[in-house]
């Protein structure tokens, strides 16, 4: 399915990007967990991880206006627009989702928004579910701004950047939000450009 507009603003990388986040992120999820739920925060203007994932029911949560093509409209996939910056917790119950992901929503967040965020995905996953998150490794902040001047990746969504994150500092944001050191994990992709993680609860 083609996804033409798949971030606010316009890069000729985009869609590749958003694709290679959505291969790495559904290698993490338990093969298992699609026979349930999933919440994709930050689905983007286009849900383009939700749509090419094969959950039994899929939510997602944009502050933008979310685009559904018409061949998914009134199936599993529902989205809601919703600015988890601004409200205090999820609008969902406790122990709801077999998995949550977050894929390049990270570095968008203010750190003590980050944390409230977290905790909350924290409460609304089952014991056993997972989180999966993406971010640009903290060293490619110089890289992506030149990228964005070349209009190889959108220049909005870069320049609302409010952090960059190593394995470390993303350890302490997942271990201060309820996950225990033991359910933590962490690598690179893309040639080291991205950071993944894995939190299960």
């Amino acid at each position: 399915m083609s996804a033409p507009n798949v971030t606010r603003g316009h890069g000729l990388l985009e869609a590749f990007l958003a694709k290679q986040r959505i291969r790495q992120a559904q290698k993490l999820i338990p093969p298992g967990a699609s026979a349930g739920r999933v919440l994709d925060i930050g689905c983007g203007s286009f849900p383009l991880f939700l749509v090419s994932s094969c959950f039994a029911e899929k939510y997602g949560l944009d502050r933008v206006v979310v685009k559904l093509p018409d061949e998914v409209r009134g199936s599993n996939l529902r989205v809601l627009e919703y600015d988890v910056q601004a409200a205090p917790e999820l609008p969902f119950p406790a122990s709801h989702f077999d998995a949550v992901t977050m894929l390049a929503v990270f570095e968008h967040l203010d750190p003590g928004v980050l944390r409230r965020l977290i905790s909350e995905v924290h409460r609304v996953l089952k014991p056993g579910g997972v989180y999966v998150m993406t971010t640009p490794a903290h060293w490619t902040d110089g890289l992506l701004k030149m990228l964005a001047r070349l209009g190889l990746v959108s220049p909005i969504e870069i320049d609302e950047h409010k952090g960059s994150y190593g394995h470390g500092a993303i350890r302490s944001v997942l271990e201060d939000s309820g996950f225990g050191p033991d359910q933590v994990r962490l690598g690179y992709f893309e040639a080291g450009l991205n950071v993944w993680a894995v939190a299960t609860r």
